[in-house]
């Protein structure tokens, strides 16, 4: 830690100008700035030198600081609920219903365009329930400062909301107690636990002229220190200003973009040549209107954002049931897109609990008695993690003749030892101490042995402590202690399944490189370490496997290069220090031990302790990702089908082979019954997906042109060898519509294997509520001119060739275009 005796009189000079400019508005800004009582007051009450006699801020001068500086807390930067609502109604597939509905209300169609709003609303309603649970889980996992907090106002020591702390208050460091601002330290000694904040897995101490942080845990002593800075001005706030500010385009909102967009590219041709075939063929108005607003409402993939909340929402129910707990909906599917898991060492591949990893012997002491010895020379019950580690790992190999325990001295911040006075099994007075080896081998007989081996393993990483034992007046040392914060039990198996699952892992720490690369090899992570300094920003995740000493900025850093390689990355982590890449990263994963801070920056929060919930996110999210992936195959097949379909049903007949209403009736049926995608039994890839938009559009032109030969086809029959008239030609158009959509349907939903997995209950109910709902309406002649059961029965007979007929062309279509 550095001691800055300026920075807090700085600061509250500038709080005490504000203070004054409000007691003397008329008073110019130069005067103020060079009053001697202003700079006197200032150097009174904020100068880090003050004695302990100090009685702290005044209510008036504390009340003038927080008017100026604001509440010590973060920003709510939640969107309003009714703007969360009004999105939904502001996106590519919204506009085009939007569009669809003014024109059908512009042509008195006023059934039509009920119906085309009632479509609307579902798909906001739908989204904006879904996510607003997910929002509701992000609020109760919010970060905030401590709740309360000890302070010395007009000489009274009371305890205030910590959202109340100004710069230049007075504060009390207890032990248990969490830092509520960035403070100086005054006087006294506190052991602080910083992980969450630096990824220090160590505690640190910290006496007079020490900074510390907002969310440091007090773990043992009492100091009372100085407030320098509060809210966003605090190391804690300023990580969370940047989680604020780091964001990410999710993949399923690019995928969404970019399909409409492929569609409306297409679609907005077709539509094109098909008005200047009308104006060429001077087809009346009354004709071309309709003409072009079925054609529109054709090419909405109007459930195609629908399906992806939903089948995330299930996902997220699925998840949850493991103990994991998504905070945003699109992390589901996301999660089986990562190829990359950027993972935090201290409290995420490790358990932040320090151990004893070895003990090198002097003096021919064996390991039991050194461990023996240096376990009387520490506290009990406290929470001092070296402690607790030496006395566990003492419990754990007992020595039989260890000295009898007279009186303990606890640790001395100051002289960096604590000790114990004994008798041994003679009844001769023997003392003990415990501590920096260069303190504790200052007092015991000089050994060059133990300087090299101490010298070797904080190299390593260890944190080394000396044990010297003897008459008082004849202490030699008996042994170093070498301790480390072990990984848990099932990180070397997560990272051996994450590489079967194709994903690269890397090691991402503020910790030196020997303890990062200690912990690595323990954990299956080989490969080289990232030289110290900035990050490359050409760094890609097979160049190094980790990266030793990065501070909060540079994890940041670090998943955007990995982002801007085109890698899809996951990140992982436990801290406040992590959070700005937790947001940052596609999707960011929080273990169960993270603070708010980090949970709120994550995608998904593990809520159960270990690991095993990254493994099960990832299975999960590639389950939703088929999903979606089908019915998004399903979809764009659809729409380039039925716009050309419109197009040569033009050419063949001279009119729309399809009415507005018609095509309604068949969004209906199909974009929304066929929702049931959502629960369907998939089989998920071995290999992170993606969505390469390119070749899911190809696959979906490709399976197009076949549904529209299929199309044409029924087209031709009705018109030439059955001589249908134009609205019995219609309803024969819209059943070949339906009852081709089922075939596409079930072809597509596996793409490995001819026949594939069975489908759930739930898409088979949907699929018969579909046929017979239009099989009803057509044989009843509702809304359509009718058929009989019969020319049903043929078609439905047509469209089952056409089954088997994909059934067998699917497998080498989605080989060739590696869609998997």
């Amino acid at each position: 830690m550095q001691s800055s005796k300026n920075v807090p009189s700085r600061r509250c000079a500038a709080a005490l100008h504000q203070e004054a400019r409000t007691k003397e508005p008329m008073a110019s800004s130069d005067t103020l700035d060079a009053s001697p009582a202003v700079e006197k007051e200032s150097a009174a009450i904020c100068s880090p030198g003050a004695d302990e006699t100090d009685t702290g801020l005044s209510s008036t001068n504390a009340a003038a600081v927080l008017n100026h500086d604001g509440p010590n807390a973060m920003p709510d930067t939640s969107v309003h609920l009714l703007r969360n609502a009004l999105s939904k109604f502001w996106a590519p597939v919204p506009w085009l219903l939007e569009a669809s509905m003014v024109l059908q209300l512009v042509l008195h169609k006023y059934v039509e365009a009920g119906i085309i709003g009632a479509l609307l609303v579902f798909n906001a309603v739908l989204a904006f329930v879904q996510e607003g649970r997910a929002q509701a889980t992000l609020n109760a996992l919010k970060s905030r400062l401590a709740l309360n907090a000890s302070v010395q106002r007009d000489g009274v020591w009371k305890l205030i909301p910590a959202t109340q702390l100004v710069v230049g208050d007075r504060v009390k460091l207890s032990l248990g107690g969490v830092v509520a601002a960035d403070v100086y330290i005054l006087d006294g000694s506190v052991l602080l636990d910083q992980s969450m904040l630096t990824g220090e897995s160590l505690p640190v101490e910290a006496g007079a002229g020490a900074n510390t942080f907002s969310g440091a845990l007090v773990k043992r002593g009492e100091a009372t220190a100085r407030v320098t800075a509060t809210g966003t001005r605090t190391k804690f706030g300023q990580t969370a200003e940047l989680v604020r500010t780091a964001h990410v385009v999710s993949s399923q909102q690019k995928a969404v973009l970019k399909i409409v967009r492929n569609l409306a590219y297409f679609n907005g041709a077709v539509i094109l040549l098909m008005g200047a075939y009308a104006l060429a063929h001077s087809m009346p108005w009354s004709e071309i209107i309709p003409l072009f607003l079925t054609a529109v409402l054709a090419a909405i993939p109007v459930g195609l954002p629908a399906t992806f909340t939903l089948s995330s929402a299930i996902g997220a129910r699925d998840l949850a049931k493991l103990g994991v707990l998504p905070t945003r909906l699109s992390a589901v599917d996301e999660a089986g897109t990562i190829d990359v898991l950027c993972v935090d060492k201290t409290g995420t591949l490790t358990a932040n609990q320090l151990s004893v990893t070895s003990v090198f012997l002097l003096n021919g002491f064996r390991e039991e008695q050194v461990l023996g010895l240096a376990a009387l020379a520490s506290s009990v019950g406290g929470q001092d993690s070296v402690d607790a580690a030496i006395r566990a790992a003492s419990d754990k190999k007992p020595a039989s003749d260890d000295p009898r325990l007279v009186s303990f001295t606890p640790f001395d911040p100051a002289r960096k030892t604590s000790g114990a006075r004994a008798t041994d099994a003679h009844g001769k007075a023997v003392q003990i101490v415990k501590g920096a080896f260069g303190t504790v081998a200052a007092l015991a007989a000089p050994d060059t042995e133990a300087a090299a081996a101490a010298d070797g393993l904080e190299k390593k990483g260890f944190r080394v402590l000396a044990v010297a034992f003897g008459p008082p007046d004849a202490l030699r040392l008996a042994g170093l202690v070498a301790l480390s914060d072990p990984p848990r039990e099932d990180s070397a198996s997560l990272i051996s399944e994450l590489k079967t699952l194709g994903v690269r892992t890397v090691m991402v720490t503020g910790d030196a490189p020997e303890t990062a690369a200690i912990v690595a090899g323990e954990v299956g992570l080989h490969g080289p370490t990232c030289p110290a300094g900035p990050i490359p920003g050409s760094v890609k995740p097979e160049d190094y496997s980790i990266f030793a000493s990065i501070l909060p900025e540079g994890k940041f850093e670090l998943v955007q290069a990995f982002q801007k390689a085109g890698r899809t990355v996951g990140m992982c982590g436990d801290g406040a220090n992590d959070a700005p890449a937790l947001r940052q990263a596609q999707i960011g994963i929080a273990v169960s031990t993270a603070t708010d801070v980090a949970k709120s920056a994550a995608g998904v929060v593990l809520t159960e302790a270990g690991l095993s919930g990254i493994v099960a996110s990832i299975k999960t999210g590639r389950v939703i990702f088929q999903r979606i992936l089908s019915y998004t195959l399903r979809s764009t097949t659809k729409k380039i089908a039925q716009l050309l379909f419109l197009a040569i049903g033009l050419l063949m007949t001279g009119q729309a082979v399809i009415t507005p209403l018609l095509m309604v009736i068949v969004m209906i049926t199909g974009d929304f019954l066929s929702m049931a995608f959502a629960t369907d039994r998939v089989r998920p890839s071995g290999t992170p997906n993606s969505w390469d938009i390119g070749k899911i559009t190809a696959a979906g032109a490709l399976f197009g042109l076949g549904f529209f030969a299929f199309c044409v086809a029924t087209l031709a029959v009705g018109k030439y060898r059955m001589h249908l008239d134009i609205h019995h030609l219609r309803t024969f158009c819209v059943i070949a519509i339906v009852y081709g959509s089922q075939a596409i349907t079930y072809a597509v939903r596996d793409r490995q294997h001819v026949w594939g997995l069975l489908p759930t209950k739930w898409l088979v109910m949907s699929s018969a509520a579909d046929m017979l709902f239009i099989s009803v309406l057509a044989n009843r002649g509702i809304e359509m001119s009718s058929l009989s059961l019969s020319v049903l029965a043929s078609e439905l007979l047509a469209a089952t060739l056409f089954f088997f007929v994909l059934n067998f062309l699917k497998v080498p279509i989605f080989r060739r275009l590696s869609i998997t």
